[in-house]
């Protein structure tokens, strides 16, 4: 990966594609490599500088490639090794580079890893995972709570009569980073698929990679909730010093899921001897209020911008409700686009958000993932055709709704569709340095109006995004409006009046 990709991520937009459900090519209702790649020109037009991966590695699917049990090769549902080199190589023709799934906190139970720590107390490999003796009543170590239950983060091991840990599911055990044999092997990893032409990671939640020694139990206020929203040990940030020495070898790039809720907090996995980049949510998962958003972006810059940090922000991924449906409104869900694509920062698109697509009504006997996340890992639909484009008509999940008219075909023929106002959306991002790497400010904006502007070497835009279900009027600087979610409004003067949940990027009169 050369310097100019690198920073072609982190300026412009990365979409994310989770491998089962973008496009099968063999039939068997499960997204594949080869899928991806016949998607190729839909991402190209799309306009988009980067693809995250969710894990294509060899797999039990416990929690569907989160528990990888090969770090280093690809699991035969989605390819192979030479599938996702044609991949790479096919991105990288159109000048979209490849960010990878790495998961460093936890494998499968199934990696040869896990197989030989287990097999015995004296294994050389015993160290690579948190073992503990149960306590003195025969319990758990400790009181932590693992994710997707309310049950202890311990299994207890017959053969060798100790607990391990496992921050997630019982067949995902936590990797023990204080060995450095396991930091040397996960550095082995990020290496072996740098030198096939990968441009970096989206590195799963990584910030719980460090654990204090004493595995000390949480307090009182804290018992019952899983950790991955608060664990922050200041050894991580030693571990993520190793790590990047091999990005910048590489001049490669990782954006970290430092799933924390406190933007000061997040801001320190960034820097030079860290991360170079990390989510921060405060978005996601902020409801659908101007006053919320408001609050959240002026705390974030704060943050961000006084320690120098670039921010990657995020409305969707396949781990929440597609924002039509968390947000309750097609429209509500276009305005939200205007946001994510025009604030400082990477913005990371999921799959899908651009068809403005709803999350799918999955039947109790069809929900498979631990997490109730079904939803919005529903497979997309390419056409209206009785199959939307795939193999089967009958996918591993059930297809979301009203795709006659939220299918890629449907949405390249219909100017007004999502899809085009995400293609000008992002155009107009990559045609302003103002857009694409300036300063953000606040403006002041009449209730329910959230407004701000973006400026650069003389380039400037402002944003005003109505969060009412009525018109509003405000008081605004007059310009030219560049894109709308109302697309008849582009090209014409802005006077300050906004139509119903309509956002807009408007270019001020000199």
């Amino acid at each position: 990966m050369t310097e100019s990709s690198r920073r072609a991520v982190s300026s412009g937009v990365v979409y994310q594609i989770y491998p089962r459900s973008f496009r099968d090519t063999s039939g068997d209702g499960v997204g594949d490599l080869p899928g991806i790649a016949a998607g190729v020109a839909h991402l190209e037009r799309l306009g988009v500088d980067g693809v995250w991966l969710s894990p294509i590695h060899p797999s039990p699917m416990a929690d569907f490639g989160y528990d990888v049990a090969d770090y280093t090769d690809v699991d035969p549902l989605f390819g192979t090794l030479a599938d996702l080199d044609r991949l790479v190589a096919e991105l990288g023709e159109r000048d979209i580079s490849l960010l990878l799934d790495w998961v460093p906190n936890h494998t499968s139970d199934r990696h040869a890893w896990f197989e030989a720590s287990r097999s015995s107390r004296d294994d050389p490999r015993r160290d690579w995972y948190v073992w503990r003796d149960p306590a003195p009543d025969g319990g758990p170590p400790n009181n932590w709570t693992r994710h997707f239950a309310d049950e202890p983060a311990w299994t207890f091991d017959e053969h060798t009569g100790q607990y391990y840990l496992h921050l997630f599911l019982p067949q995902q055990p936590d990797l023990n980073w204080a060995n450095e044999g396991v930091r040397d092997a996960m550095v082995g990893v990020l290496r072996f698929w740098l030198e096939r032409g990968v441009a970096g990671f989206r590195a799963d939640v990584v910030h719980l990679i460090g654990k204090d020694a004493a595995l000390a139990d949480d307090p009182p206020e804290r018992i019952g909730v899983p950790r991955a929203g608060f664990h922050d040990e200041e050894i991580t940030h030693t571990y993520l010093g190793q790590i990047r020495d091999v990005l910048d070898e590489y001049e490669a790039t990782m954006v970290g899921e430092v799933n924390l809720p406190d933007a000061a907090r997040v801001v320190r996995y960034v820097g030079d001897d860290r991360l170079p980049m990390a989510f921060y949510f405060g978005l996601l998962y902020a409801p659908w209020e101007r006053d919320t958003w408001r609050d959240v972006l002026a705390y974030a810059y704060t943050h961000f911008d006084g320690a120098d940090a670039w921010p990657v922000w995020a409305l969707g991924n396949h781990d929440t409700p597609r924002q039509v449906t968390r947000y309750g409104s097609l429209a509500r869900a276009r305005a939200a686009a205007v946001v994510l694509l025009t604030l400082r920062g990477t913005p990371f698109l999921y799959a899908g958000e651009e068809l403005g697509l709803a999350d799918a009504e999955v039947p109790e006997d069809r929900v498979v993932d631990p997490g109730g996340r079904d939803g919005c890992r529903a497979p997309i639909p390419w056409d209206a055709s009785p199959t939307r484009g795939w193999p089967t008509a009958d996918p591993w999940l059930p297809w979301p709704p009203d795709t006659d008219d939220h299918n890629v075909a449907a949405q390249e023929a219909d100017p007004d569709s999502t899809l085009h106002l995400y293609r000008r959306l992002i155009a107009a991002r990559r045609d302003s340095s103002a857009l694409a790497l300036g300063w953000f400010e606040l403006l002041d904006g009449t209730a329910d109006v959230l407004s701000y502007r973006r400026w650069l070497d003389g380039d400037e835009r402002h944003v005003h995004v109505n969060f009412s279900d009525e018109p509003r009027d405000i008081a605004a600087p007059a310009g030219t409006v560049v894109v709308s979610t109302e697309r008849h409004r582009e090209g014409a003067p802005f006077t300050g009046h906004l139509g119903t949940t309509e956002a807009l990027v408007v270019r001020p009169t000199p």
